[in-house]
């Protein structure tokens, strides 16, 4: 915030979460100066997707990037948000928000605010993220993560005079347009990486290392020509498949602490880049995983993700994990007669990941058998070629990985610095009365990144 000055007098605020306020600005409650208008919901049978009646939110389900998106409909409402109206989530995740652009039914999950004569909406809008810390808290602490019309209501903050709420709205405005381009800048980057990696992987487990081999047709439409003395087989053949049998499920009863049962592992402990990260690991009772061995977990066994949005990733087992197993999302392939390393990246090829899609794109809930990625084929070739070709995978991907990472690391830094220059404009610690906005050409529209 150096290139911002501040203001010239200071006072204490007597808020806890800002400490001083230009003088001038008075401390008031967020109840003072909005109308808060908690949403009721009305007996589900009163509500239709056949467009019947007023379009209504039942909370930050229906929430778009700006305005909601309508998906179903109310004749008889029990509260409604009025046009410019900005609809704040008061139930998890508290504090996401939309403009009503138009009149909608809201329920129990949302809370309208309109700005009195005194606040302008633009303004509003800055100023309630800056207030996520302490909702969260008031949220976490409740039987459910929600906060009360009196919660928000008491909020306190600064409000500075009409002129200064539209000079610093304007200018939020304009500085995050210029943050939110970095930041998109930064995605493309990532999801260029993120072919790349895949290309490299394809490339590797379907034409090998070996740009002069002998080729032949594989006769699968996909693959095309592939090295010559390579076998096309399933995968069925290299391993044994297991999953957790529907019989042997277990429920939250079976949930114990850490050290008084074995580690489950489910598609949220699988990586993209195909690593295990333990981040709030779950453990079943040792009755649980006793029950059933076929499912413990030992390295140079590969996961994969049979059900849900992920289904599809892979993970590869390469350290001592002590007493684990799968939940019902997971399959695992075990006794490999094949190179692990290699296996896991045939798995997540474009051959084998476009078949997946394929397989699970036409049902509601993304799901595939056991039996299905049994008979996924896969180029096979002789097993000194599959530690290479491992080998090779492993340098390469690990250098587009540590690029991927750093632009996340650098989108998480921008992200900060965009909450601290909302935080800091809206409680008057920088001064952007005599701020102008440059020409709006300076607002790039995102570039397409390259990696």
């Amino acid at each position: 915030m150096a290139k911002y000055k501040a203001y010239p007098e200071y006072k204490e605020s007597g808020v806890e979460w800002f400490d001083v306020r230009p003088l001038g600005w008075k401390i008031t409650r967020l109840k003072l100066e909005t109308f808060l208008n908690m949403g009721q919901s009305p007996s589900s049978d009163d509500c239709n997707i056949e467009g019947d009646g007023l379009a209504f939110l039942q909370g930050n389900a229906e929430f778009g990037k700006v305005n909601p998106i309508e998906k179903q409909y109310c004749p008889v409402p029990k509260k409604i948000a009025n046009p410019g109206d900005i609809l704040f989530s008061v139930r998890a995740p508290v504090g996401a928000m939309n403009f009503a652009d138009k009149k909608y039914g809201i329920g129990r999950g949302l809370c309208s605010i309109a700005a009195s004569a005194k606040l302008t909406s633009p303004f509003l809008w800055w100023l309630l993220p800056t207030y996520k810390y302490q909702l969260d808290a008031i949220a976490t602490g409740s039987t459910f993560e929600a906060v009360s019309a009196e919660q928000l209501g008491n909020l306190c903050f600064a409000l500075p005079s009409i002129s200064e709420q539209s000079q610093i709205a304007v200018f939020l405005d304009h500085e995050t347009a210029k943050i939110d381009n970095l930041i998109e800048k930064q995605h493309q980057l990532i999801e260029l990486l993120k072919e790349k990696r895949q290309a490299v992987i394809s490339h590797a487990v379907t034409k090998g290392l070996n740009p002069d081999v002998p080729m032949k047709d594989s006769g699968v439409e996909w693959l095309g020509e592939v090295p010559e003395h390579w076998v096309l087989s399933k995968a069925k053949y290299y391993c044994t498949i297991k999953g957790r049998i529907g019989f042997r499920g277990y429920t939250v009863q079976d949930l114990v602490d850490e050290n008084e049962g074995a580690l489950v592992l489910g598609a949220s402990e699988m990586r993209s880049d195909g690593s295990i990260v333990l981040n709030s690991p779950q453990y079943i009772s040792w009755g649980k995983y006793y029950e059933s061995p076929e499912i413990m977990l030992d390295k140079n066994m590969i996961l994969f993700v049979q059900r849900g949005s992920t289904v599809g990733k892979v993970s590869f087992i390469t350290h001592d994990l002590g007493k684990a197993t799968i939940n019902p999302s997971l399959i695992v392939l075990r006794d490999l007669n094949i190179c692990g390393e290699f296996m896991s990246c045939s798995l997540m090829s474009s051959f084998i990941q476009n078949t997946v899609k394929m397989q699970t794109s036409s049902t509601a809930i993304p799901m595939i058998s056991q039996e299905q990625v049994g008979n996924y084929f896969q180029l096979i070739p002789p097993l000194n070629e599959q530690l290479k070709i491992a080998e090779y995978i492993a340098s390469n991907v690990s250098k587009i990985d540590q690029a991927i990472n750093t632009a996340e690391i650098s989108i998480s830094l921008i992200k900060e610095r965009r909450t601290a220059l909302i935080s800091a404009a809206v409680t008057g610690k920088i001064d952007v009365r005599d701020w102008v906005a440059p020409d709006t050409r300076d607002i790039e529209e995102p570039q397409e990144a390259t990696a």
